[in-house]
C-alpha cells in the first residue's frame, strides 16, 4: 500500500508540473533558443531525481563520468540501455551534454510532454516506416552532430524487461559510420525501481554505468555493433548481477 501511495503522490508532483514546464518552453519559443529551452528541461528533470528520492526513495549514482569529460567539446553518440520511463526523464539532468533524443513520433501526441519535445526539436520518427525513420537518423542527425549536439539512442528501440535483451537496431551504428562519430555506450537498471509500463515506484538504487568512448574508425558496422553490445550487455551483468541469475 505505502509504493502505491508513494507512487501516487510522485505523479501528483510531476503531471502538473510538467504541464506547467511544457507550456513554458511553447510559450517561450519566440524569445528563446534551443539551447535556452533545453536549460529549462535540464531543471525540471534534475527537480524529478529529487521528488523521486524524497517521495519515493529512488537514488541514482552514476559510475564512468570521466568518460564523459574525456570527450572534451567533441560531439558523441550516446547509445543506452532501455527498462523504464526513468532514464527518459533524468537523463538530462544526468549528462552534461545537451542530448538530441531519437524518439518515436507517438511522444509528440501526447499533452503537454509532446509539446516541450517538439519546442527542443529532437529527432522523431515513424517507426512504421523504417525508410524514412533512417532518413530522418541520417540527416537529422547528422545536422544535431555540427550543432555540437550529442545524440542520444536506445539502440533496442523499446524497453525490455529487467533481465532480458533486444536485439539492437542499426540506426546508430549506421549514423557513427557516415558521420565518423564515436559511441559512448551506457548501461543503467532504472527496471528495478520503475518497472516496465508500471504505475509503481519501488525505493531502490539506480546505477549508471557510463563506458569509454568506442572509435569507430576503420570499422565495419557490425564490428562496432559486437564491441557496443559487448560493452553494454556484459555492463548490465556487473551493474545487475541478481537480474541474470
Amino acid at each position: 500500500m505505502q509504493i502505491y501511495l508513494r507512487s501516487f503522490l510522485f505523479y501528483l508532483y510531476l503531471v502538473p508540473f510538467t504541464a506547467v514546464a511544457a507550456v513554458l518552453c511553447v510559450l517561450i519559443i519566440p524569445i528563446s533558443t534551443v539551447q535556452q529551452r533545453y536549460g529549462m528541461v535540464r531543471y525540471w528533470s534534475g527537480l524529478n531525481l529529487l521528488m523521486l528520492n524524497l517521495i519515493c526513495n529512488v537514488q541514482y549514482r552514476v559510475l564512468g563520468m570521466e568518460h564523459i569529460k574525456e570527450c572534451g567539446a567533441k560531439p558523441m553518440i550516446l547509445l543506452s540501455k532501455h527498462q523504464s520511463a526513468w532514464e527518459t526523464i533524468v537523463y538530462p539532468h544526468i549528462f552534461p551534454k545537451t542530448l538530441c533524443f531519437v524518439s518515436k513520433r507517438e511522444l509528440l501526441w501526447l499533452p503537454f510532454f509532446g509539446w516541450a519535445l517538439a519546442s527542443l526539436k529532437m529527432i522523431t520518427i515513424n517507426r512504421g516506416d523504417r525508410d524514412a525513420a533512417r532518413a530522418a537518423v541520417a540527416i537529422q542527425g547528422k545536422a544535431r552532430l555540427e550543432q555540437g549536439q550529442w545524440i542520444a539512442i536506445f539502440p533496442e528501440g523499446t524497453r525490455t524487461p529487467v533481465g532480458t535483451y533486444h536485439p539492437y537496431r542499426k540506426g546508430g551504428f549506421r549514423l557513427a559510420i557516415t558521420t565518423q562519430t564515436d559511441i559512448i555506450p551506457v548501461a543503467q537498471n532504472a527496471g528495478n525501481v520503475w518497472p516496465r509500463n508500471s504505475f509503481r515506484k519501488y525505493p531502490g538504487l539506480v546505477t549508471v554505468s557510463i563506458g569509454p568512448a568506442i572509435s569507430v574508425q576503420d570499422k565495419t558496422e557490425e564490428q562496432i555493433q559486437a564491441e557496443v553490445e559487448g560493452w553494454i550487455e556484459g555492463e548490465m551483468h556487473q551493474i545487475d548481477p541478481q537480474a541474470y541469475l
